[in-house]
């Protein structure tokens, strides 16, 4: 008598559930999660293995048998969610997926995305049920964000190379995430700040008079957190050089020097290059072009920028540079390094899937 598993009930779809099924596939934007159940059905009646549809799908062999089992046992029906305890819905499946297809794929006539007041309109119910149907997906069409992808034709090289200096970093050796914060302009209110009180916030004028620039040169240590920091007047390859003297002369003469840089033009004049190569021990690492996430002393500057700069009231360069000063040297007496955690595999999986849907959307 043989022993195993029973055989799975067969899979068969009608033609016009296949229409169906295929329609829903299509709006991987209005509801993602049904599109997904949908492929596996499809899938699954073209007689792939549940192990197959789970790889190429990108999720589990349970979920795969789970609303393959749930198609053979309820049809269509079965792929819809089930419905939850409460009081009766007042708004269809129907006028949901109204609302979410329109939103997700037209514009309104006269402006660039949909408001819950101009959505109310067209699907004939209240901008508070639009807000609430916009919240349980996720919905903010009057928000948006800005990405950029590097054309670097070495972006992969370089981002194996700076992401093991992260993870793996060199014995015998200081890495030093390097780059100016250029043109920081003193700032001061064109009236005096009125401070917060119990129930009102910290009040100052819209508008502002200018004192004047520096720019911050910096160096963090990535393995400790500490910041070299050196301000000058101008940002030039000549103030570039001196702060790269400012290093030379800090780090212990025994220690190899890993310089991660951008691919600003003061990095790469003759000048520079003509210094590094009298200097063996210095090591430069360019970031990938528009990619100036992975270079950590960015992620400094925006700190800096918080605390010290963004409110900060600069009757002038002197004493803006004496605020950015003071913020270094607070800063080092407790440095705390920024601990990487992203592989190289792991962030071009990321790049490689964000310009799968990039191709999508274009096309």
């Amino acid at each position: 008598m043989q022993r195993g598993r029973p055989p799975k009930a067969p899979l068969v779809i009608s033609a016009d559930d296949r229409d169906t099924l295929l329609r829903w596939t299509k709006r991987a934007k209005s509801s993602n999660a049904l599109a997904q159940r949908a492929r596996i059905v499809l899938r699954c009646g073209d007689g792939v293995t549940g192990s197959v549809v789970a790889e190429e799908l990108r999720c589990t062999n349970a979920t795969v048998g789970k609303w393959r089992s749930r198609y053979i046992a309820q049809g269509l029906t079965g792929l819809l969610d089930e419905p939850r305890s409460g009081a009766p819905r007042k708004v269809t499946d129907e006028k949901v997926e109204a609302v979410l297809t329109k939103t997700l794929e037209s514009m309104p006539k006269d402006a660039t995305h949909w408001s819950t007041r101009s959505m109310a309109e067209v699907s004939d119910m209240s901008h508070d049920t639009v807000s609430r149907i916009w919240h349980a997906f996720g919905l903010q069409p009057h928000r948006t964000e800005t990405f950029k992808l590097s054309n670097d034709p070495q972006f992969i090289e370089k981002v194996r190379d700076i992401v093991g200096l992260y993870l793996d970093p060199p014995t015998k050796a200081i890495v030093l995430s390097v780059d100016e914060k250029a043109q920081i302009q003193a700032l001061d209110r064109t009236q005096p700040v009125l401070p917060m009180s119990p129930g009102v916030a910290e009040r100052r004028t819209h508008d502002y008079v200018r004192h004047g620039t520096t720019s911050l040169f910096a160096a963090l240590d990535v393995a400790t957190g500490r910041v070299i920091g050196e301000l000058h007047r101008r940002h030039r390859s000549i103030e570039f050089r001196k702060f790269l003297e400012r290093i030379d002369s800090e780090v212990p003469a025994d220690l190899d020097i890993h310089l991660i840089l951008d691919n600003y033009g003061t990095h790469k004049t003759p000048l520079i290059k003509n210094w590094l190569a009298r200097r063996p021990r210095f090591h430069v690492h360019f970031t990938p072009t528009y990619s100036s996430w992975i270079n950590q002393v960015e992620r400094w500057f925006a700190t800096l920028t918080n605390k010290q700069i963004r409110r900060g009231t600069h009757r002038s360069t002197l004493q803006l540079e004496k605020a950015i000063k003071l913020y270094l040297a607070t800063h080092n007496l407790d440095p705390q390094p920024f601990i990487w955690v992203k592989t190289a595999d792991e962030i071009l999986a990321k790049v490689a899937r964000f310009c799968e849907r990039t191709s999508r959307t274009r096309h």
